[in-house]
């Protein structure tokens, strides 16, 4: 079985994609490597979602995302599978953050009821979370991080198998995990363990 890991260097860091579970900390640990190596950063989600939660139609959502990687260095934050061909053929490296469920739920609950508080837009005027829609609705963000958990690790392990070849990936399992990638970042320390 190939290992997930290899060694990694500023040369190969040049087109980078973060995945993971819904909650799994994607845009903060882009934000976080964005900050570092000074890439622009691409929000699949931003590219996705329109005002009042309504999606991009798949033309005008694989459009956007061509246009935004076709040129240049960057950081792509998310996953889609309807445009997961383009984005993942043109980068060069591949981050998964599979962390824990109860992690990801603890930090989804907290994020959830900061944006609620703070009325934070997401990504377009009209998208954003609710009491109601969190807790009352079958489109809660933390029911889908349920039922979507366990079925995205299986998932991501397929996709990393079947299309990141010619990629570096990198499965980040734990939160100690992540602060150790971020630390060999910021002074390509040592690679982690498989």
């Amino acid at each position: 079985r190939r290992p997930l890991l290899w060694r990694y260097s500023r040369r190969t860091m040049r087109r980078i994609v973060v995945f993971g579970t819904t909650g799994s900390g994607k845009s903060w640990l882009a934000e976080r490597l964005v900050a570092e190596k000074g890439l622009r950063l691409i929000e699949l989600d931003a590219l996705f979602w329109g005002p009042d939660w309504q999606p991009a139609p798949l033309e005008l959502f694989r459009h956007r995302v061509e246009c935004e990687t076709r040129d240049g260095d960057w950081i792509a934050v998310g996953i889609y599978g309807q445009v997961r061909d383009i984005v993942w053929q043109r980068a060069d490296m591949l981050v998964w953050l599979d962390l824990p469920l109860p992690l990801v739920m603890w930090r989804l609950f907290w994020r959830t009821l900061r944006r609620i508080v703070t009325r934070e837009d997401l990504w377009g005027p009209g998208n954003r979370e609710s009491l109601r829609r969190t807790l009352l609705s079958r489109d809660s963000i933390l029911l889908w991080a349920l039922k979507t958990h366990g079925r995205n690790r299986r998932r991501f392990g397929e996709e990393c198998s079947n299309f990141a070849a010619g990629r570096t990936v990198i499965r980040l399992k734990s939160s100690r995990d992540v602060e150790r990638f971020v630390a060999g970042h910021a002074g390509l320390a040592q690679p982690l363990a498989a």
